[in-house]
């Protein structure tokens, strides 16, 4: 039997486009309010009058930079009066696939700082009132990057360990609260990733998915939704989801 969540009230990072866009649309159909989150405030905006059209839901958007922990304490400031009963931690990117001696340094703070650090901040800003309410369920947006290795992805692929890694543990350290700590690692989505990853050139990025039918936002979404609406005794930890041409990160059946 699914749970409901109807009147319950959702954070989502990264929510201006790809999975998180397409979760905070499935989020709404269930009757959830939600506070977005992202970089683009117009893209933010644009997102929150399509919900407010079609659903009876509240809808708030915050502009900030997750890997900013100075900002991440102002919004959680900000909505310190809000029950906050899932939190989806999206935000994320990859940039480059230069080898380790010749990659864009900028490109591994930004990667650190984004996917590690924010995805930590607001983990930590969120989850006291969660156990406040003995209740609440976080959603880490893993990859296949965290479950192997590949060239040219070195410290993304780091990064994507690494939030399996505190998957696992903040699942042991809200042991007893009544918190549900859950990941998604998706293997080829086509987004913005790729164009994100190679700093904007739409040719090269659109090759990624040549040939092939990857996974869709919505895809992902679909899954994030179930597992949200599971009973509340149940907690799944890890979906490792590839499409069905893809076998790994290099094992690509392409016509």
């Amino acid at each position: 039997m699914s749970l409901s969540l109807k009147g319950k009230t959702a954070i989502i990072t990264g929510a201006s486009s790809g999975i998180g866009r397409a979760i905070a649309l499935q989020f709404a159909e269930l009757g959830l309010h939600l506070i977005l989150t992202a970089r683009r405030d117009q893209l933010l905006g644009e997102l929150s009058q399509e919900i407010k059209k079609k659903h009876k839901v509240q809808v708030s958007t915050y502009a900030f930079d997750v890997s900013n922990r100075t900002e991440c304490e102002h919004f959680v400031a900000e909505i310190a009066s809000h029950p906050i009963d899932i939190l989806i931690n999206n935000a994320g990117l990859a940039l480059g696939v230069d080898p380790v001696n010749t990659a864009d340094l900028q490109d591994w703070e930004t990667m650190i700082d984004t996917n590690i650090k924010g995805l930590l901040y607001m983990t930590r800003l969120i989850s006291p009132v969660m156990v406040k309410q003995k209740s609440g369920h976080i959603v880490n947006m893993g990859s296949i990057a965290g479950h192997e290795a590949y060239r040219g992805g070195s410290v993304y692929c780091a990064t994507k360990h690494a939030v399996k890694a505190i998957n696992t543990s903040m699942k042991m350290d809200l042991s007893g609260t009544g918190i549900r700590v859950s990941m998604v690692s998706p293997g080829m989505v086509e987004t913005d990733f790729s164009n994100i990853r190679f700093h904007g050139d739409t040719e090269r990025a659109r090759k990624v998915y040549e040939g092939m039918t990857p996974l869709s936002a919505e895809d992902i979404a679909d899954l994030v939704t179930f597992i949200v609406t599971r009973p509340s005794h149940v907690d799944i930890m890890d979906i490792l989801v590839y499409p069905t041409a893809q076998s790994s990160s290099y094992l690509v059946h392409r016509e």
